[in-house]
Parts: structure tokens; C-alpha cells; sequence
């Protein structure tokens, strides 16, 4: 594919050395000589200096037999811009990167296909999203919802004492009959491997697994892991950044009790003015004593999204030596995720990796409709259609010529949910939830194009 990205900042960075070591064809734009020298130097893409809205500039990036165009600078009034000109001059697809979140709320309201924008991206919306779904399934430190809920992925660290570990996936399975939940990913303690589950893998303590289950499933999972089910009601957010904001209304709008704290005394003002049903205090996010002040103790999560990743963490850590239920910090070190589990926060979340997801279902082969990167695990989760042209159609899944690394976890067919095994056999229509490693994705696309 032949695609263009506006915009060398982090997202934009992120995003051509994900899609370059996908062998994509990458034209990035930015008018900042220092962001491409050092894109031009670490990635194999072709870099061009100026402003993405010029006609001129888009012309010499050859946006007319561009594939995907991506609007990823910092001005969301510029990426609009560059989409609408990118479709009227040839791009056969845009996707604008966007702050105002207003926009993502009333799209079924304007469409902004018709002015040559096909999808909309907030990272800031879906790091929100994701705070809220953490909340929501807190025992889990990963979660994932294709179809509403339909089917759920959720990520969790085995703890001593669960009842299947030394079991295989198989022996677990047989505890519950029903069966209302898949492994489809694992990472042992101390490795950065990643394995793909089968009926003969040992479930062991410490490893980061992640299920595919239903909403049956997620009761079943909890006594399974040996984890509790938490209620989270009350909720301190660090910092009212936009994801903090965001993330506040929407767990207000779910009756959580939420108390901002932002250092910035007019930005602390206009957030009580959005937010009436919030306690926001200003104050210094890093001065422990304000946070004690302020009853950190009786909370049951605490989740700092300041703009600082090192503040984040370190408060966290300050949460959870108060025993406080979930901790979330938001980070944009990419290293970080390594290292969240050893130092006891319970989900670091990252902004440029959830736009990168979002994202990166527009340059699949296949009908994907959903895809999301794992946690610092080296594998991907992508749902596909099945068309009547696609090789699994008809199939039983036992008889697919399906990859060593890759396993299907679930089916959503005719607005239900369904954890497919062997004997499952696959149609027309059906949403196919997959999780694979990277070196298995050709050959899955193949069987869904």
C-alpha cells in the first residue's frame, strides 16, 4: 500500500515504523527538518518537508495513487484540511486525527464522508474508552471489546494460587463444562516470548494471559485466575488533561464518585465548570501529603494522566503502596510497558499505541473491522468478515490450513457471542476473532480475502 502521514510527532512517528516494518510504501510530511532527519535516519520511508495542506507538497507526495492518507499532526483544523484534499485530488481512503472529541459524538449526525474524511481518530477519546473499560473489568490489567461486548478480550498476570496453574489448557478447560472463554496469547515471567496457547500448554504462576470470553465468561475467568471482582466507586484522576477530562465525564456520566486534582488553577476552574458532578481540587499532583489530604486511601482506583510519564508512574506507585484496588498511569514511553508489571502498577496506557490500532485495521488485507495490539506482547488481535469469496467459509475450523502462530478465539455471529472449537464451522457473515503473531498475518489474511 501506498501511504502518506502528515505529521512526524509521536502518533505520526509511531505509526511509519510500525507500518515500514509491514513493508508499506510511506511518504511522511512534517515542516520540522529536525522530526524527518530523524525519522529519514531510524526508518525506511521517504520523508518530505512542508506543509501537508499545500497542494504542491501533496502533489509531490503523488497523493493521487495514495492508497490511505493520515492526518496525524498536532492541529486537528490541518489534518480535516489535508483529508478533504487528499480525497477530492485521488487518495483512495483519509483518516483525520482530531482533539475535539465533539466531533466523534455527533459523526452519525454530520457526515464527514461526504467531505472526503472516512474515519476519525481521538486519542484522547480512546485512551478514555480504555480507562473506562479497566474500570469496569478491574481485576483485569488489559481489555478489549469487539461488537459491544459481544465478545471480550481481557488480559490478566496469573496469580500463586489460581486454580489452573501447572494445568493445561485443556485440564482447565474441563472445570467448567460450559466453556465460555479461549487463551489465545501468553508471556511467561521474565520473557519477552511470546506463545500462542494449545491444548498441551502448561498454565504456569506469573504469566500475562489473555482470554477471549463472553460476558458468561468473564464470572468464570475471575474464579479461574483466582481474582476478585472489585467494585470500583470512588476515583482519583491526576491531572485534567484532555484523556483526564474525557475520562471524568464519561465515569460521571457512569455514576462513579470522581475528584480531579490539576495544579493549574484556571484549567482546575473551566474543568469544574464541564464537569458539575466531579470534585476537582488544585493542587500539586506530586505533593504526597496533598494527595493523603485528599483521602488517596479511601479510594478505589487512582489514574494519573498528567503530562509527565514519570510523575504518572511515580504517583502510582505512591497509590499502591496505599493498597489502592487499580492504578492506570498514562505513559508515552513505549519502554515503559516492560516494565509494568515488575514495578507493581497494574495498566500503563499509551496513546499512540491505541491510535496505532486504530489505525492500523485500515491497512489489513481482509474485512477487518477491529484490531488491537497487545501490551508488550508481540502479537495482534484482528476481527474479520467472512465473505462468501474467503477460504474459511464453509469450513470446520479443526480443518483449516490455520498457522502453528495463530488461533482463532471466538465467533460473533447473528448478534451472539461464541467461543468456537474444533468442530465450529465457519460462514458467511460471521465476524472471526483472531490473535496471531506477526510473522503468521499473510498467511490469515489469505483465508478472509
Amino acid at each position: 500500500m501506498k501511504i502518506i502521514i502528515a505529521g512526524a510527532g509521536e502518533v505520526g512517528f509511531h505509526l511509519a515504523k510500525l507500518l515500514s516494518y509491514e513493508s508499506q510504501d510511506i511518504t511522511l510530511i512534517d515542516t520540522n527538518k529536525e522530526s524527518l532527519s530523524y525519522a529519514e535516519g531510524h526508518l525506511d520511508i521517504r520523508v518530505l518537508r512542508g506543509d501537508a495542506t499545500s497542494i504542491s507538497v501533496l502533489t509531490e507526495a503523488k497523493v493521487s495513487s495514495s492508497d490511505l492518507v493520515i492526518g496525524v499532526t498536532s492541529s486537528e483544523t490541518t489534518n480535516i484540511t489535508l483529508c478533504m484534499l487528499a480525497k477530492q485530488l485521488g487518495s483512495k481512503r483519509t483518516i483525520a486525527r482530531i482533539s475535539n472529541t465533539e466531533f466523534i459524538d455527533h459523526k452519525d449526525t454530520i457526515e464527514f464522508s461526504e467531505l472526503g474524511i472516512d474515519e476519525l481518530i481521538s486519542p484522547e477519546e480512546l485512551a478514555a474508552v480504555e480507562i473506562k473499560l479497566l474500570l469496569n473489568q478491574s481485576a483485569f490489567n488489559d481489555t478489549y471489546e469487539f461488537e459491544q461486548g459481544l465478545l471480550i478480550m481481557v488480559g490478566v498476570s496469573l496469580p500463586k494460587g489460581a486454580p489452573f496453574i501447572g494445568k493445561t489448557v485443556q485440564q482447565a478447560a474441563q472445570i467448567f463444562p460450559e466453556f465460555h472463554f479461549m487463551p489465545i496469547a501468553m508471556q511467561r515471567k521474565g520473557t519477552q516470548f511470546t506463545l500462542i496457547p494449545r491444548g498441551d500448554t502448561v498454565f504456569m504462576e506469573a504469566d500475562q494471559v489473555y482470554f477471549i470470553t463472553d460476558k458468561k465468561g468473564v464470572e468464570e475467568l475471575y474464579k479461574l485466575t483466582g481474582k476478585k471482582r472489585e467494585e470500583i466507586k470512588n476515583v482519583m484522576i491526576l491531572g485534567g488533561s484532555k484523556v483526564g477530562t474525557k475520562a471524568a465525564r464519561d465515569l460521571c456520566e457512569s455514576r462513579f464518585n470522581v475528584k480531579i486534582i490539576e495544579k493549574d488553577k484556571n484549567k482546575a476552574f473551566e474543568i469544574a465548570d464541564q464537569l458539575p458532578n466531579a470534585l476537582v481540587i488544585n493542587g500539586d499532583c506530586r505533593n504526597v501529603e496533598l494527595l493523603e489530604e485528599e483521602s488517596l486511601e479511601s479510594m478505589d482506583a487512582f489514574i494519573a494522566v498528567t503530562g509527565n510519564s514519570e510523575t504518572n508512574i511515580m504517583s502510582c506507585l505512591v497509590a499502591k503502596s496505599k493498597h489502592i484496588k487499580k492504578t492506570i498511569a498514562l505513559v508515552e514511553n513505549m519502554d515503559y510497558f516492560q516494565l509494568s508489571q515488575s514495578i507493581g502498577i497494574d495498566t500503563l496506557i499509551n496513546k499512540k499505541l491505541l491510535a496505532a490500532n486504530n489505525i492500523f485495521r485500515h491497512i489489513r488485507k481482509g474485512e477487518v473491522v477491529a484490531l488491537t495490539r497487545l501490551n508488550n506482547l508481540n502479537a495482534e488481535i484482528l476481527e474479520f468478515v467472512v465473505k462468501a469469496s474467503s477460504e474459511v467459509n464453509g469450513e470446520l475450523i479443526k480443518e483449516l490450513d490455520f498457522p502453528r502462530s495463530a488461533i482463532i478465539g471466538g465467533v460473533i455471529r447473528e448478534e451472539e457471542g461464541i467461543i468456537a472449537l474444533g468442530n465450529f464451522k465457519i460462514r458467511e457473515g460471521d465476524r472471526v476473532v483472531v490473535c496471531c503473531l506477526p510473522s503468521a498475518i499473510p498467511k490469515v489474511e489469505k483465508l478472509f480475502l
